[in-house]
């Protein structure tokens, strides 16, 4: 009989009444038509998006890109080789003339176009991230899209207040762009908006497995209207990457990616001149409280650690629970992890989708396994992984050992570590016990712990009873290994300019040997009494001249005058050759001593009121100006200056203190206008243990110049001297002890300054280095930080007028003395959101 038989797309299904009873969701999928419409429209053949056009060169090989979901073949990419990137980079330095100086109103047009044309085409960028990448389509559309659109908005307001909110700021010129698989469109959205609103042009290389939104994008930009070379897509494999990196005429790479990537960047672009921005690896942890609301906190680590299938550089990877609720939360996490759905990409009722690639899930399973065979417990539900496609289950791993490499390192996978704490300074301990710093979650209903929590956690991004929240005006980036600089928010910004006064700094790349380089100690100054005619000095008692009481220069750290282990003096000679004084020649366990007595210093120093840090720097002032004729004598007998030169030396470190101490409580952060119903609070946080080598030019008001805008921020220090003129930093050792500076505040090492600055930048505990010397010692610096990714500061060799007010305090001493760190709270117990 006619209707006797269920149609077609019925058959094999259960009855209604059976799922009323299992309560079992069905299919929901996604269209993907419009999706295969444009791969179809491009023969599903893609090359490069060079000066607005496709270029698609002879004889270069392809790579298949796959739905991750199915193994389907998509489309054929090109292999990018070292002529693409010559063409690209060309595109973009011709662009990059009439682009940057286009009014902010116009820049700010474009970006609002390209908004608006991508809202136009959201349902087509969905769906394509979705294939492309693997992820539900759920994340591709409710989340990733949002943001999207979001940054090109927000972006587009930065480019109309360019000439007021950045003032005193300019473009670096062309920017490289490496964003990773894991958020394709997502990522490179927040490279190329702030680049392209500070009047920046960009080449992009989207990762080798997931390149077909990037194109799409650059297409949909050109059809927005925005100039032909603004934008560029080029594609290709890692060692590609690498050569748009290292391309002379790139200014500035931005790179987000894994750890070890970012490493072998930071040392290959070293001493080039070029600004670097690294978003990294993260090991997050998620902190839940006995105070916390245990049901709400199991949706959350759900989206920690399940968004994305757990390729997430944020991912909530370490649950540390209070031992109180552990077994509790861990029944309650295992339940909803029973209900978890997995499954194609475009199906709308999953949860996770497929991993991108069968090497990661090789890799995510080798973690796991490993975890196991060391006696750790692993809970996965393997029952609903479909058969076909490059799935994982969810997988919860419990009693593992706290060295574990399932504990300390990334697994970029939807792998769980649970472990217990008992005490609020338990969890932040082992919140911190790791070599990353990108995110972490605090979940408890007391708010002043939730807060204190917060700040005692060094991590760029802290969520409250939250995680994986992102919004355009709130920065994101990472501490410590999880890399430098932000991506959002005016924070972000500063990456992609520079000082308007300074030029790009084009160093020779001379090669030098990174192992030797200043690694001999006492060689390059023999300290021999009888060599030089030596300065002596006289005082008059009774009308009579006596010699005056030898003054013997020593170490200063930790509040007190030390003699160097090595037990060498250095000569140090006025201007006619002869010999003013002796000073302490610092050696490697100098450093060691001095690291650790600023480390000491540092808790209380950063916690200190900004208010008491102020009197303590106005004191320094008011201390320097009772000896300023001293000061300016020695300044002048010293360098060769006249008395009046030397005063007004001394003169403008007395305002420079002045300055300085002005901004001890007025750049402490800022509330983020975010989409948040809630408070996203951006704090400017101290970076921690400073090294810092100051310049021969200004002995007194360089010295001054960098070490004031760091402790005024709650910073710590480590100064290396003038190496030719070292006495001025010398004599400040009685304004800091008559100012009532806390000893290991300032710590001062004489010596060479390469020999000295090797064993800083070397130091593992040393968060930042800042260095005022020569080329070769530049890029030493830049080379040497990558081993703990600390955050550098280096001149090139180029001198800089320190009595200039932009020069020598310009912003840019407050952008490398803090982090940015933002702290999520949401509302809703009173009104909705």
């Amino acid at each position: 009989m006619a209707g006797s038989c269920a149609p077609a797309s019925l058959q094999g299904r259960a009855p209604v009444s059976e799922l009323f009873a299992s309560m079992e969701y069905g299919p929901a999928p996604e269209a993907p038509d419009v999706a295969q419409a444009w791969l179809e429209a491009h023969s599903r053949s893609f090359g490069h998006f060079i000066d607005g056009k496709w270029v698609k060169p002879e004889g270069r090989s392809t790579y298949v890109t796959k739905n991750p979901s199915t193994g389907e073949d998509l489309a054929v990419t090109i292999q990018g080789e070292e002529e693409d990137v010559d063409l690209a980079v060309k595109a973009a330095r011709k662009a990059f003339e009439p682009w940057s100086k286009l009014p902010c109103h116009v820049r700010a047009r474009y970006l609002y176009s390209i908004a608006r044309n991508v809202q136009k085409h959201q349902r087509l960028l969905s769906v394509m991230e979705s294939l492309d990448n693997g992820k539900p389509i759920r994340e591709s559309r409710d989340c990733d899209l949002p943001i999207v659109v979001r940054h090109f908005y927000h972006h587009a307001g930065w480019a109309q207040l360019m000439d007021v909110e950045m003032k005193g700021w300019k473009p670096v010129g062309v920017v490289g762009a490496i964003v990773p698989w894991n958020f394709p469109l997502m990522l490179l959205t927040w490279k190329i908006c702030p680049a392209l609103s500070m009047g920046n042009t960009v080449i992009l290389k989207p990762a080798t497995y997931t390149r077909l939104t990037a194109l799409l994008l650059a297409e949909i930009c050109a059809e927005a209207g925005l100039p032909p070379g603004v934008f560029n897509v080029v594609t290709g494999n890692g060692e590609f990457g690498s050569k748009l990196a290292l391309h002379p005429e790139v200014d500035k790479v931005a790179f987000t990616g894994s750890t070890e990537v970012g490493r072998v960047l930071r040392k290959a672009t070293a001493g080039t001149g070029k600004k670097l921005s690294l978003e990294l690896g993260g090991k997050s942890p998620v902190i839940v409280f006995d105070t916390a609301d245990l049901d709400s906190a199991v949706e959350g680590i759900v989206d920690a650690i399940w968004f994305n299938q757990g390729q997430v550089c944020s991912a909530g990877s370490r649950l540390l629970m209070q031992e109180s609720i552990a077994e509790d939360l861990i029944k309650r996490l295992k339940q909803r992890m029973s209900r978890l759905r997995l499954g194609d990409s475009l199906d709308k009722t999953i949860d996770l989708g497929a991993v991108v690639d069968e090497t990661q899930r090789k890799t995510i399973e080798e973690y796991v396994e490993e975890a196991r065979a060391e006696g750790a417990e692993v809970y996965q539900v393997c029952d609903a992984i479909p058969k076909k496609g490059l799935f994982y289950p969810p997988t919860l791993i419990t009693g593992a050992n706290t060295v574990s490499r399932c504990v300390t390192e990334e697994i970029f996978g939807p792998v769980m570590v649970a472990m217990t704490f008992r005490t609020a300074k338990e969890a932040i301990a082992l919140g911190n016990n790791t070599a990353y710093g990108l995110a972490a979650s605090v979940w408890t209903e007391n708010l002043s712990l939730a807060l204190e929590v917060s700040l005692s956690l060094k991590a760029g991004t802290v969520w409250v009873n939250g995680h994986n929240m992102f919004d355009a005006a709130a920065g994101f980036g990472g501490y410590k290994e999880s890399g430098f600089g932000r991506d959002g928010g005016k924070e972000g910004l500063y990456e992609y300019v520079r000082p308007e006064w300074e030029q790009r700094p084009h160093p020779k790349r001379d090669d030098i040997n990174f192992k030797t380089f200043a690694a001999s100690y006492g060689t390059d100054v023999a300290p021999v009494p009888g060599q030089k005619d030596v300065s002596h000095h006289t005082v008059l008692v009774n009308d009579e001249p006596i010699p005056s009481v030898d003054h013997t220069y020593k170490l200063y750290y930790g509040g007190a005058q030390k003699r160097p282990d090595g037990m060498y003096s250095r000569p140090v000679y006025n201007q006619t050759g002869k010999v003013l004084a002796y000073v302490a020649d610092s050696n490697r366990k100098d450093v060691r001593n001095a690291v650790e007595a600023a480390h000491k210093a540092a808790p209380g120093w950063g916690k200190r009121a900004a208010h008491n840090r102020a009197q303590i720097v106005y004191y320094m002032a008011e201390n320097l100006e009772l000896r300023r004729e001293e000061m300016a004598h020695r300044l002048s007998d010293l360098s060769g200056v006249s008395v009046i030169e030397a005063l007004e030396e001394v003169d403008m470190s007395i305002n420079r203190l002045f300055y300085w101490g002005a901004y001890c409580d007025k750049y402490g952060g800022t509330v983020q206008e975010t989409l948040l119903y809630g408070a996203t609070v951006m704090i400017r946080e101290p970076v921690g243990v400073v090294g810092i080598a100051c310049p021969d030019e200004n002995p007194l008001l360089s010295f001054v110049s960098l070490f004031a805008p760091a402790i005024v921020r709650g910073n710590v220090v480590i100064m290396i001297p003038s190496e030719k003129y070292p006495l001025p930093a010398l004599d400040f050792y009685q304004v800091f002890d008559t100012s009532d500076l806390p000893g290991g505040v300032v710590n001062i090492l004489t010596g060479s300054r390469d020999h000295l600055v090797k064993y800083l930048v070397e130091h593992q505990d040393v968060q930042a280095m800042w260095y005022f010397g020569s080329e070769q010692g530049s890029k030493f610096v830049e080379w040497s930080s990558a081993e703990n990714l600390k955050r550098t500061w280096v001149n090139y060799g180029i001198k800089r007028k320190w009595s200039d007010p932009q020069e020598g305090s310009g912003e840019e001493f407050l952008y490398h003395a803090t982090q940015c760190k933002n702290v999520w709270l949401p509302m809703g117990e009173i009104f909705a959101n």
